[in-house]
């Protein structure tokens, strides 16, 4: 937070072409040194600085989900942890501090917002649903655009909240659907444990379950008509 918005914010571009600051490599280096204090046996695998083995157990860490919006001075970004324990996603945690908000979940211990227990909405007609996705563009880019736009003219509403955020608010039931064109490891199995917990569904296009790559999350009552919609299943 004492970065955000800073007018001397060092920014570079990766080699993806997506933007790494400073923030996000002190973010992720206080996240590591603080996991390291408390369970020093365990692995982690982070964005900016990889992977560093250890036992069974592994944190997987997005130090700043959303750099894009960080560096212009947007409000939706977070930082993203999540526990892998024997290849199970069982703990996720988003905080989002400009937006005054953290997300966590434990497997069997539902999911929860500032203290308030969370869950997925209950609508069941695709034409009632909110949908979100990053944008068009991107979607587009990963071979997705005739899909995600038939998606749109079923749905009753569209925004590009995008990121964490949009997973997110489908775990507090304000989005039905969530369409990502592509995620890293660290996007999205962190989000897993608190869309789940919450009620929802994350799967690829072909309805199996995942944590990385395109991907597809409802609050599980469209699930199914959601895959077909986009020509899918």
């Amino acid at each position: 937070m004492p970065r955000f918005r800073a007018a001397d914010l060092v920014v570079d571009v990766k080699a993806d072409s997506t933007f790494v600051s400073e923030a996000d490599q002190g973010a992720e280096r206080a996240i590591r040194n603080a996991l390291a204090r408390v369970f020093p046996d365990d692995g982690v695998l982070g964005e900016e600085f990889g992977e560093e083995r250890g036992s069974g157990r592994r944190w997987i860490i997005d130090p700043i989900d959303a750099t894009a919006n960080y560096v212009r001075g947007i409000p939706a970004w977070g930082s993203l942890i999540g526990l892998e324990a024997d290849g199970e996603m069982v703990v996720g945690v988003v905080s989002a501090p400009a937006l005054g908000a953290r997300w966590w979940a434990a497997r069997g211990l539902g999911s929860w917002r500032n203290g308030t227990r969370i869950g997925v909405s209950q609508v069941s007609s695709l034409d009632e649903a909110q949908l979100s996705f990053n944008s068009i563009v991107d979607c587009e880019a990963q071979g997705l655009g005739d899909e995600v736009l038939a998606l749109t003219r079923r749905c009753r509403r569209t925004r590009g909240f995008g990121d964490f955020w949009s997973f997110m608010l489908l775990a507090e039931g304000a989005v039905d659907v969530v369409v990502e064109p592509i995620a890293q490891l660290w996007d999205l199995a962190p989000l897993q444990p608190i869309v789940e917990e919450a009620g929802g569904t994350i799967t690829d296009l072909q309805g199996r379950r995942v944590v990385e790559g395109k991907s597809v999350a409802t609050n599980g009552h469209l699930h199914k008509v959601v895959l077909e919609a986009m020509g899918r299943v």
